[in-house]
């Protein structure tokens, strides 16, 4: 592992990002790779979102004004980049797989989006990218071990993650059957039907 010793706050999470893509061989937009400096340097402090339930804070988002709105998307879509990255076995304590939270969060950044080349229609297009990026931090902190065999196959079936299939191949040299992934993964516009996100309010609570 490299070790980083930049003084600098900022710049040390630049070397910390930048030695992450190097790990899972992932090459982020400029502004993704900002975005998402400044994504971990906000949530370092934060432990409690592994406690919250995502999918109310959609549902309220989404009827609020239209400024209001957008910052409260842009939390959902922040925060299940995080849960997703820093926290995927978490998922299966609430009887739920990962790949949902990525969905969530996609459809939070892509309902904000005015086009698909914007920082949210970015986000929303690269967020498994970005969440493989995120997972590759987890090699920092012996409390957040490798992904099983098990996790590491749904999570490649459900979600495309790159990360996720060289783990696997870690574990075999068997070439996994699984689901194939279009480049593009997100939909215009994606968005969650609200009868969806009701029907799974229960199983998300901690």
């Amino acid at each position: 592992m490299k070790l980083l010793i930049n003084s600098n706050t900022l710049a040390l999470w630049y070397d910390i990002i930048h030695d992450a893509k190097s790990s899972c061989a992932i090459d982020l937009q400029q502004e993704l790779e900002a975005y998402l400096v400044y994504l971990m340097m906000r949530f370092t402090n934060r432990p409690d979102i592994a406690n919250q339930i995502m999918a109310t804070e959609f549902l309220q988002s989404m009827n609020l004004r239209v400024a209001e709105k957008e910052i409260g998307l842009q939390q959902v879509g922040d925060k299940c980049l995080i849960f997703s990255g820093l926290f995927p076995t978490l998922a299966e304590k609430r009887l739920v797989k990962i790949g949902y939270f990525v969905n969530l969060g996609r459809a939070s950044y892509s309902a904000i989006s005015k086009h698909d080349t914007d920082i949210y229609g970015l986000l929303a297009k690269q967020f498994v990218p970005l969440m493989d990026v995120i997972q590759s931090l987890r090699q920092y902190k012996d409390a957040f071990p490798t992904l099983l065999p098990l996790q590491a196959y749904d999570l490649w079936n459900e979600t495309g993650s790159q990360r996720a299939l060289s783990i696997l191949k870690m574990y075999s040299k068997a070439t996994p059957i699984g689901h194939s992934f279009p480049e593009a993964m997100v939909p215009k516009k994606t968005s969650l039907e609200p009868i969806e996100l009701n029907h799974s309010l229960s199983k998300l609570k901690p």
